[in-house]
């Protein structure tokens, strides 16, 4: 059982770094496909990651020196069907009488370690349903193939580190861990009545992703920098040793930053991966309003040292006071345009004041076509439903009129 708590101490630890690596990835990937990632929705994803490591280490650990697995023998490969239940009855007494009983066949090693083996892959099989959505027979294979790699890392030896195999490629395991998958898969629904349904976290991805978040625009320019970075680095090879090298960042941040978005209609490489755009505040955004913004945003309110470092190489305006008061106005500038963004954050508006100077902001440029149909049909439902109910209403004060006109008739 020690063994057990080691692997989980060390999955914790790990984890972190695993998923800071995963991080970048998933936010590219939830943000390409739905515009936003709503905490639940990562909570899940990295619960799972979580529970992989955890499960992967509890299958390695602990390791071995070499020179005590080189000293082994080589184990040979258990390929008995259900051979646990004959060593269950071998070590272990199945009459119970008591809480003491029970806690002591349960505290029996061929006991336990099968126990383990069960509730190994019991999560995989909940997550399988639950956030992928797979049938019982797809959660059956998949879980197979998890166990079946559990069971070729110990054989391989933790791929060739080791000499030979340290632990024993056992069959039972695969029927127990395959066995645990589908028992996760079929108590799915217990869980699920708690927690919302896959569809719903879509649809609040989608509807939430229909605004750009700064985190959005700031990974967006992220990956921006690493192509103007990129792109550079070309330039510079290409016009090596000449003038041109020299402003290479210069011409490549103004292409990239200045000319591509006319040309693709307020789009980057970044934005485009990201399914955002560069619009209007109201209509889309005029070409002269487009270079106007972005000439702000990338020479004073990002990376004003690119001309600025130019100037001070080639006109010698280091000690100059028009230089330092350009210095103190691009200061000045950027922490008023913070501000701005600060306020206008808390009336739900989310733009900086070179955004409002020029008319323009970030928008998506995801369809919204799956949420306009789910919406159109609940909007057609709920308006059915109050037609329906206002028709029960007015039917009786009908027929009351109905009747009193028929008597008048008789009259």
């Amino acid at each position: 059982m020690e063994s057990y708590k080691i692997s989980i101490e060390v999955a914790c630890l790990v984890f972190p770094f695993v998923a800071f690596l995963l991080t970048i990835p998933f936010l590219i990937y939830q943000y390409q496909k739905y515009g936003a990632i709503p905490l639940f929705k990562s909570i899940i994803f990295y619960s799972l990651i979580l529970y992989l490591i955890t499960a992967y280490f509890m299958v390695i650990l602990p390791l071995p020196s070499k020179e005590l697995v080189s000293k082994l023998k080589t184990i040979p490969m258990q390929l008995q069907p259900f051979n646990f239940i004959k060593e269950i009855n071998l070590t272990a007494s199945f009459k119970i009488s008591n809480i003491k009983d029970l806690l002591n066949f349960l505290n029996k090693p061929t006991v336990y370690t099968v126990l383990f083996n069960f509730l190994l892959t019991m999560p995989f099989g909940f997550y399988l349903r639950y956030y992928f959505k797979r049938k019982w027979y797809e959660t059956i294979i998949l879980t197979f193939l998890l166990s079946l790699f559990f069971e070729l890392t110990q054989l391989t030896g933790l791929y060739g580190y080791y000499e030979r195999a340290y632990r024993i490629f056992d069959v039972d395991d695969l029927i127990i861990n395959t066995t645990g998958g589908l028992l996760g898969h079929i108590l799915a629904p217990l869980l699920m009545i708690f927690l919302p349904s896959k569809d719903e976290l879509e649809q609040k991805s989608y509807l939430k992703g229909q605004k750009v978040s700064l985190l959005r625009r700031s990974l967006s320019l992220a990956i921006d920098i690493l192509f103007v970075l990129f792109f550079n680095l070309i330039v510079k090879v290409i016009f090596y040793n000449s003038q041109l090298a020299n402003l290479s960042l210069l011409l490549t941040s103004a292409f990239y930053f200045l000319i591509l978005p006319l040309i693709t209609k307020g789009k980057t490489i970044g934005k485009i991966i990201l399914k955002t755009k560069i619009s209007g505040l109201t209509k889309e955004i005029t070409w002269y309003k487009l270079l106007l913004r972005n000439i702000i945003l990338i020479y004073f309110v990002l990376f004003p040292f690119i001309w600025l470092n130019f100037l001070k190489r080639h006109f010698a305006l280091a000690q100059n006071n028009l230089f330092q008061v350009l210095e103190i106005f691009i200061i000045i500038f950027q922490t008023i345009n913070i501000l701005y963004y600060l306020k206008s954050f808390f009336h739900k508006e989310n733009i900086f004041l070179y955004e409002k100077l020029t008319n323009s902001k970030n928008i998506s440029t995801i369809s919204v076509d799956k949420i306009s149909v789910k919406e159109a049909l609940s909007t057609e439902a709920v308006e059915k439903n109050i037609k329906n109910a206002s028709k029960s209403k007015k039917s009786p004060k009908t027929s009351s009129k109905g009747d009193e006109s028929v008597k008048s008739k008789e009259k």
